[in-house]
């Protein structure tokens, strides 16, 4: 039945890589099954037949899809499937979407849809490494023009040793995360997260994963020549090259003069007349291809901006090369937030807000890969204000996502642990103007929003870009690059680190990939540029994390209880906590270790909440010396609750220092006092001591007690009286 049913064998890091194709999905452009380990996934790419009308990209969409089935897990949703991809899933879209874009022909306008679905997961075999595999695969093999294949492998740092696809047990020991991705002779895609790590540990660990990559290029060529299809000619949307030379003519001083200004408002507001001069002099020239003109001039842009830089060595704005755009930091800025901070670099600008919760605010996730929640969340949000557009507000995009997920990547390894800084933390970036740069912009304000917050960081993390312009065999980077060189250049080099080393890379390609030489000088020049942001501008702002936390914050205190407790310190259907938090103001947590997180704006309820839950914890001692409520009044004396659920007798004969007479002249129903514990019988009853705490607290004798009334003398049974006294009170508890 599955005539053209094939299978292909090598190893990965160790592991079996079966690849089998012809038995699935066969109406697709290209499919393959990847089981990499007890790892499986599918791979469809299918390309439309005709390019598609009134753009001007080439349409593709890459689509990761993380099935729950995969790890024998049912949906938690209410209906019971999969709803929109997680963050996780979007970010992996955007790995395997990097490295294979600039290999599609840039003039082809042809749909392709992209779709890897997450069949099986093994965790020592990474699903997104086996997609990005399995993708390059399909195209390769279908009729679709694409430049492949391609590679990925993830390289790890355990021990001081590298390592190609670490293990789930590996990447818990790992001090970085850095997936590489190649082709035949190129790095074409770098993703990094990392414990602070030098330069050239990390340059080194790019380069082993270059060469772990060159055996799988060539496994996949050896399968795209055995069962390959013949690529199909397509239909090209470049202008005509003479209509581009006349435009070229006619515009190009115009356009230069259009560009030549440090300020986006001026450049734009100066481009609006020559588009409209060129449309006068060219629409009737060239009507059937009117759309095209703005192509012309958007190619006209790129080729002044490029010479500049190639040629002259000269930059839009007029900066030098290897110069930053003038910098500002600012902390403190809004006043009942926990911690704000705005870094501004030209006409990029961020805001940082940054607020401080309990455990019990950590993000819960229902993903495939083991993580079940984040105390760290980093959000972007990118208005259209901030780019001077009109448009909508529809909620976060993938290109929101991928934003905030890298400067939440360059945080992390300076962050506290959850025992040094018991806290969720949510930093949200709104970019309110945007000339380039702004992921880079938001790992600065967020460090300055967690200082100015009083988080205790181990470090303040910098980030900046690096640009390229490259042509044959020479290229050029420049630093800190703004919007026309991003649009305009080959690369996009983004670099977080600390002054020890880097946190967090993400590289955006438009060229089949980097040299060995490239990479260096842009890390290179990333760490000068991170330096002096650190040193001039950040640190100078705010020179040490805040000694205190905001007053606004909640102020939270951790103890940790035997696990055989936390029922009675939940109570039955939630009672007893629920009470406490109520009585206190405060939220209380509770992890399955019996580790409780007691958070509330006011410290002293934290501590009196504190003081609750290890009362009902633990089991009260003779001599200990508790604050309780009053909650019954009894002609005998008063009962005291030192805790829910835990109630002691106060004989009115231990009430006071004085002489007391009644018990309600004394306590009342629902007030605060302290008492002693001075009994527990055989039943675990409590007796307790108002006079005996007086005594020990705050230093009250009867002889420092001026009596209201004379005392009684003694009877002869007393004792007696007393066992009848206890009677009473012991019927009264029955």
């Amino acid at each position: 039945m599955f005539e053209s049913y094939r299978v292909f064998e090598t190893t990965l890091a160790g592991r079996p890589l079966k690849v089998e194709t012809g038995k699935m999905a066969q109406l697709s452009s290209g499919s393959c099954l990847v089981r990499y380990g007890e790892t499986v996934v599918l791979c469809n790419v299918t390309m439309s037949e005709k390019p598609r009308e009134g753009v001007d990209f080439f349409p593709l969409s890459v689509d990761y899809e993380e099935k729950l089935y995969a790890v024998g897990k049912i949906p938690g949703s209410f209906q019971r499937r999969e709803g929109r991809p997680s963050e996780k899933a979007i970010l992996t879209s955007r790995v395997i979407d990097r490295p294979i874009r600039p290999l599609f022909p840039k003039d082809m306008r042809n749909d392709v849809s992209l779709v890897c679905t997450v069949m099986s997961v093994d965790p020592d075999c990474a699903p997104e490494i086996t997609a990005m595999i399995g993708a390059s695969i399909a195209i390769s093999i279908s009729q679709i023009p694409w430049d492949g294949p391609i590679s990925g492998v993830v390289v790890g740092l355990v021990d001081g040793e590298y390592v190609i696809n670490p293990t789930a047990e590996q990447e818990k020991k790992s001090d970085m995360h850095v997936t590489v991705a190649s082709t035949a002779d190129l790095v074409a895609m770098i993703e990094a997260g990392a414990n602070e790590v030098d330069n050239e540990t990390m340059f080194n660990g790019i380069m082993a994963g270059h060469a772990a990559n060159q055996q799988i290029v060539e496994f996949i060529k050896g399968i795209q020549a055995e069962i390959g299809k013949e690529k199909v000619p397509f239909e090209s949307n470049d202008p005509d090259p003479a209509m581009f030379e006349a435009i070229k003519e006619f515009a190009i001083e115009k356009v230069r003069y259009a560009l030549d200004t440090d300020d986006k408002r001026i450049r734009d507001a100066r481009l609006l007349p020559v588009y409209e001069e060129v449309h006068a002099a060219f629409d009737e020239q060239y009507p059937e291809d009117i759309a095209k003109i703005d192509d012309c001039l958007y190619k006209l842009q790129k080729f002044v901006v490029r010479r500049w830089l190639l040629d002259d060595g000269k930059r839009v704005d007029g900066r030098g090369i290897d110069e930053i755009r003038p910098l500002a930091a600012e902390v403190g800025l809004l006043p009942r937030v926990h911690g704000s901070g705005m870094f501004t670099r030209g006409q990029t600008q961020v805001l940082t807000v940054a607020t401080l919760g309990s455990s019990g605010d950590a993000q819960l996730l229902d993903g495939i890969d083991g993580e079940t929640e984040k105390r760290y969340m980093h959000q972007y949000n990118f208005p259209s204000y901030s780019v001077g557009e009109t448009k909508p507000s529809r909620g976060p995009g993938r290109r929101e996502i991928g934003h905030g997920a890298l400067a939440e990547r360059a945080l992390i390894p300076v962050l506290p642990s959850i025992e040094e800084f018991p806290y969720t933390m949510r930093l949200v970036s709104e970019v309110l103007s945007s000339n380039g740069s702004t992921s880079q912009a938001s790992i600065c304000g967020s460090t300055l929003a967690l200082m100015d917050a009083g988080v205790p960081i181990k470090a303040p993390v910098a980030g900046i870009s690096c640009g390229l312009v490259t042509e044959g065999d020479r290229f050029m980077t420049m630093v800190d690059i703004q919007g026309l060189e991003d649009f305009f250049g080959d690369m996009d080099f983004k670099v977080g680190g600390t002054h020890k080393g880097i946190t967090a890379i993400q590289m955006d390609l438009k060229v089949h990939g980097l040299t060995p030489a490239i990479i260096k000088e842009a890390l290179e020049k990333t760490y000068k540029a991170r330096l002096y942001i650190l040193d001039e501008i950040m640190l100078k702002a705010i020179p040490a994390v805040r000694p205190e936390l905001s007053k606004w914050a909640p102020k939270m205190l951790t103890t940790k209880i035997d696990v055989d407790k936390i029922r009675e310190v939940i109570g039955k259907g939630g009672s007893v906590i629920q009470k406490i938090q109520a009585e206190c103001n405060c939220k209380i947590d509770i992890e399955e270790d019996g580790t409780i997180f007691i958070s509330s704006v006011n410290g002293e309820d934290a501590k009196r909440a504190l003081s609750v839950v290890e009362t009902i914890a633990k089991d009260p001692e003779i001599g200990a010396i508790y604050k309780g409520k009053v909650t019954r009044l009894m002609t005998f004396g008063a009962f005291v609750e030192i805790a829910p659920g835990k109630e002691g007798l106060v004989h009115i004969s231990r009430l006071d220092i004085k002489r007391v007479e009644k018990v309600e002249d004394v306590v009342n129903v629902g007030d605060e006092v302290l008492v002693k514990v001075t009994e527990i019988d055989e039943q675990g009853r409590l007796n307790l001591s108002r006079r005996d705490a007086l005594i020990e607290v705050e230093g009250l004798t009867p002889e420092n007690t001026v009596s209201d009334a004379p005392r009684a003398p003694r009877h002869d049974g007393h004792r007696d009286g007393g066992f009848r006294r206890n009677d009473n009170r012991r019927r009264d508890r029955d």
